[in-house]
């Protein structure tokens, strides 16, 4: 059933209103009465077809929890549990009076994340690039211009090394057996965790012939165990059989895997995870996956920001970043700027500027190609500021959904910030303004004298 305007209850009747008691030149009031809301709700009615049930809870609600999560790096517990004691936040989402209990329980944004889909978080992020041009803060022709770069979005999940993988490995398969009724010959509770502590002590003193025979006991120990639940395999039916037959798979690869082949398993938990190097020398390798950030030339306003699963080469990735931009600010790209890592790549109908470039750049240009670095303190304050740094969602999906909010909290930090240096200069001016008009109504010290 879909959701329906919230009535007061019976011991709000008689109470004030929440804006009777805040300050409403406060930024997150100002943002909050001119997002158009109306957008998100008509975007998730066509889920909503049946007329039985409990009413779904205010999409205005989910849209600004989201935007709230993302703005200040919080979990999902976090934002449920500082919105009750936030009266800012709960005019925000839509509250009239104050509420003291948590408006939903914090495993529901999971299930709207699902709901609204890609398609559902880039409204978001569209809705805040509206936003900024009511405010005057960012001009349409702005969007034709952007900056386009690439970065890494960790998962996550705990350094991968070899025997952390088997042990939790052969822990799955332990608990699997008995869930599915195996009987297991041996389940090496005891001394396979004695392996992997030994493979890191190992390890640590650089004494890798040894770790490398102790890895190997390790591995033929899990290697046991798996072959013991393929054998009863055929006694599992169901639901159940396609789950063993998944975590089997995924078992055999970790098991059979060598260092330097490609397309590795890094957690058992999450398939998609990839090991991408940047050249950075504090942090050669990262696991996760790659993303293309797309942001305004000038006001550094995040317009795209997609997720790149099986490390495509950066000029590979071009098209799909302007193409998801373009949509997003609903404005066709002219320019984009990129680095050398998108070197030989080519869009048609948009002119590509590349870090480095000398033929044909004039002196206008050379200042547009200089000005390409500034989406690195971007793409930082999203990883510092945001939630950029570490994605907690599961899946391909949880990837894409991610990258989208993190560019949809930058925005709305960027909104606040911007509203906050407004309201300072007015609140300026107006003291200046006082100041002047008490010194004119003041007699003049020369008359006094006289």
């Amino acid at each position: 059933m879909g959701p329906k305007p919230s009535q007061p209850q019976t011991g709000e009747l008689f109470g004030y209103p929440l804006r009777d008691h805040l300050n409403l030149k406060h930024p997150l009031i100002l943002l909050g009465d001119r997002i158009q809301w109306e957008r998100i709700d008509a975007l998730v009615a066509d889920q909503f077809k049946s007329r039985t049930g409990r009413p779904a809870t205010s999409p205005r609600l989910i849209a600004g929890l989201l935007y709230l999560q993302h703005a200040f790096d919080l979990s999902d517990e976090e934002v449920v549990a500082t919105w009750v004691e936030n009266p800012y936040w709960q005019v925000f989402t839509g509250e009239i009076y104050l509420q003291t209990r948590p408006p939903i329980d914090p495993s529901s944004l999971t299930r709207w994340r699902k709901r609204l889909g890609e398609a559902g978080v880039e409204e978001m992020l569209s809705l805040t690039l509206v936003l900024a041009q009511e405010l005057g803060m960012l001009r349409e022709s702005s969007l034709k211009t952007v900056i386009v770069d690439t970065t890494v979005m960790p998962k996550a999940i705990a350094h991968p090394t070899d025997s952390r993988l088997l042990e939790r490995t052969r822990q799955h398969l332990v608990k699997a057996a008995r869930a599915c009724g195996l009987k297991l010959r041996q389940s090496y509770s005891r001394v396979a965790p004695q392996l992997a502590r030994q493979v890191g002590r190992h390890a640590h003193a650089r004494q890798f012939k040894r770790m490398r025979n102790v890895l190997g006991k390790l591995r033929k120990r899990v290697g046991r165990i798996w072959r013991d639940i393929d054998r009863q395999r055929e006694q599992v039916t169901g639901p159940l059989r396609q789950w063993l037959d998944d975590l089997m798979a995924r078992a055999e690869r970790i098991l059979t895997q060598q260092p330097k082949d490609r397309n590795k398993l890094y957690a058992l938990h999450a398939q998609e995870v990839e090991c991408i190097s940047k050249g950075k020398a504090r942090n050669p390798y990262e696991f996760g996956v790659k993303v293309s950030i797309t942001t305004t030339h000038r006001e550094g306003f995040v317009v795209g920001a997609r997720s790149m699963p099986g490390r495509p080469y950066d000029g590979h990735t071009l098209y799909e970043a302007l193409e998801q931009a373009s949509i997003v600010g609903d404005c066709r790209i002219d320019t984009a700027v990129v680095d050398k890592g998108y070197r030989g790549a080519d869009v048609p109908g948009v002119r590509i500027l590349r870090s480095g470039q000398r033929r044909g750049v004039t002196r206008g240009l050379k200042a547009m190609i200089r000005r390409r670095s500034a989406i690195e303190p971007t793409i930082g304050h999203m990883k510092t500021d945001g939630k950029l740094d570490r994605n907690w969602l599961k899946g391909a999906l949880g990837d894409a959904l991610h990258a989208v909010l993190c560019g949809a909290g930058h925005n709305i930090r960027l909104l606040l910030r911007r509203l906050q240096r407004r309201l300072r200069r007015f609140c300026a001016f107006i003291l200046l303004s006082i100041l002047a008009c008490v010194r004119l109504m003041l007699p003049d010290r020369s008359e006094m004298t006289l």
